[in-house]
């Protein structure tokens, strides 16, 4: 299905966010899908190629970028766990203020962080009508020794910059090849990627409730798809989020190798896809 990008700005808190929206061709009022990605990431990244996929489904979607991040306004590289939920609900009204949309079949889709985000935005707004999380990471705080000791850590260099991603062993946001191996290379190129957020990011993760999300999604059918192996989003916090929700659910495991492959390796991403399209039909219909 031949799909219509349009560059728009929205506003919340102030702040201009900027989007791609993904519109099918067709003169009726679609199910539209606001899409939200992983920590750090641009529109142009893994968001939009899933709003990408989605739209040649049918849908009407809009990967945006996060205040902070990527062309929206806020304060750069700093992860803001509660302005990201309101991004986010901002991003639902001006799908259903848009003349191409139903506004009565609105749903989100999340992957990596954005899975988390996705189902906490959907557990707090009734205009969300369904919500996927692949590859999710679906966070819940710790109250271990260990856990307060890095959060005092966090706390007192909270606006300190740290590189997102690092190739050679030297601290970073997301430690390790494999994520060097997306935001490192060529396979995430976007200009208005930044490879640098706060340690207070650091603290804003590590103290927000997705999985606590589960129980309220009662009336929002869930989808959730992940890899049986993921080093970076928990399969298991995966699976209690599905078993904690008490409403219409679904759950699809994958046998990827990598987190990463969710992003953009075949044919993982196009599995996920298919079943997120699968989902939304049914419950957006």
């Amino acid at each position: 299905m031949a799909v219509h990008l349009e560059a728009i700005a929205f506003v919340t808190d102030g702040i201009e966010l900027a989007g791609h929206l993904r519109r099918p061709e067709g003169a009726q009022r679609r199910p539209a899908l606001a899409v939200t990605g992983p920590f750090t990431g641009v529109k142009e990244q893994v968001a939009g190629a899933y709003a990408q996929r989605l739209a040649e489904a049918g849908f009407v979607t809009l990967a945006f970028d996060h205040r902070g991040f990527g062309a929206s306004g806020g304060r750069r590289g700093h992860e803001d766990t509660q302005g990201k939920l309101a991004d986010l609900r901002a991003a639902v009204s001006a799908l259903a203020a848009h003349p191409a949309v139903d506004p009565a079949r609105i749903g989100l889709l999340g992957v990596c962080l954005g899975g988390g985000y996705a189902v906490r935005a959907a557990a707090q707004d009734p205009r969300v009508r369904a919500v996927a999380g692949i590859a999710g990471g679906y966070n819940s705080p710790d109250f271990s020794d260990g856990y307060r000791a890095a959060l005092q850590t966090f706390i007192e260099r909270y606006d300190e910059y740290i590189p997102a991603v690092a190739d050679d062993g030297t601290e970073a946001a997301m430690g390790g090849d494999e994520p060097w191996a997306y935001y490192g290379t060529a396979r995430s190129a976007a200009a208005t990627w930044e490879n640098r957020v706060t340690r207070g990011s650091l603290h804003s993760l590590m103290t927000f409730d997705a999985l606590g999300a589960a129980p309220l999604l009662a009336q929002t059918p869930l989808l959730v798809v992940h890899g049986r192996v993921d080093a970076y989003c928990s399969p298991d916090l995966a699976a209690r989020l599905y078993e904690g929700a008490t409403g219409p659910k679904r759950i699809e495991w994958l046998d990827c190798d990598l987190h990463i492959d969710l992003y953009d390796n075949e044919p993982y991403v196009a599995r996920a896809a298919q079943a997120a399209t699968e989902f939304f039909t049914e419950h957006l219909a």
